[in-house]
């Protein structure tokens, strides 16, 4: 069953159609391509009254934003209390993914419900909507990415939000190496949260393919959950990748974990045509004591 990403005032689809979305953020109006949607619209997207940018894909890979008005270069959303800042950046994308809410609320319930110290550990954290959310919660959060703008934007996202300082730490380092590293050190968490690319490469070349490399670094990343862990979940964006696919990974490296519930959903966004747009996938283990 899909986990629907409700709870939005300053985001929303308000149509869709020819492998396109139009889209509200704050009271920017952009349209921007999704691959997902390949329904007719109820009318041309591009004509809606009111668009600041529109991106616009290259013949030879990519694209570019065009702006019709003028469109600040950061603006900021906000939902429950997170603040986020945004802009718009070269492949589509915001810096920030409004479907990923579904997953705040159900890391944010658990951290709450277990009243405790919690540590927890973000994995290919980007801009920090995970952090920002579990840190708010009262978690204290290991914030991992290899990218320093990407870091910088979750520092900011995190004063935005109010989050206390002592809530949260930042790391700029391969995602591998890094926990390779903390089993040396023997730091342990109680929860992990993971949102690995479809492609890239480390720091010295290596290649990273998600269906090559993930079962690896999931069994890696057990090493390093504490004694009573409370979940670890993983979110994955790459085309054609089932959410059982990641149910399994996790069930196959957690089998020695006898108490524990595993699930896997695909994460969707409600539109104003009253459909539902998926949105990737994600597999969530919730440790029972």
């Amino acid at each position: 069953m899909a986990k629907v990403a409700s709870g939005w005032r300053d985001y929303e689809i308000i149509a869709t159609g020819d492998g396109e979305k139009l889209e509200r953020w704050g009271e920017l109006i952009m349209l921007r391509p999704d691959p997902q949607v390949i329904w007719k619209p109820k009318f041309k997207l591009a004509s809606y009254k009111g668009i600041n940018a529109i991106y616009k894909r290259s013949a030879v890979g990519g694209g570019e934003w065009a702006f019709t008005d003028n469109v600040p270069s950061n603006f900021v959303v906000e939902r429950k209390g997170l603040r986020f800042n945004c802009k718009l950046m070269g492949f589509k994308h915001t810096g920030l993914f409004p479907e990923q809410a579904a997953n705040w609320d159900i890391m944010s319930d658990l951290i709450i419900r277990h009243k405790h110290d919690m540590k927890v550990l973000n994995l290919f954290a980007y801009t920090g909507g995970a952090t920002v959310a579990c840190a708010k919660a009262g978690a204290v959060v290991t914030h991992v990415d290899s990218a320093k703008a990407m870091v910088d934007r979750a520092k900011q996202n995190c004063k935005s939000s109010n989050v206390p300082a002592e809530n949260t730490r930042f790391i700029i380092d391969d995602c591998k190496k890094f926990i390779e590293k903390e089993i040396r050190r023997g730091n342990t968490y109680d929860a992990i949260i993971m949102d690995p690319p479809s492609y890239g490469r480390g720091p010295n070349g290596e290649m990273w393919k998600l269906e090559e490399c993930l079962q690896e670094l999931v069994e890696l990343c057990t090493k390093v959950l504490s004694k009573h862990p409370i979940f670890f979940i993983i979110n994955s964006y790459t085309t054609g990748l089932q959410p059982t696919v990641i149910k399994n990974v996790l069930t196959i490296a957690l089998r020695e974990h006898t108490k524990v519930e595993i699930d896997a959903y695909e994460l969707t966004l409600p539109t104003n045509e009253g459909i539902e747009l998926p949105c990737g996938c994600s597999g969530l283990a919730i440790f029972r004591r």
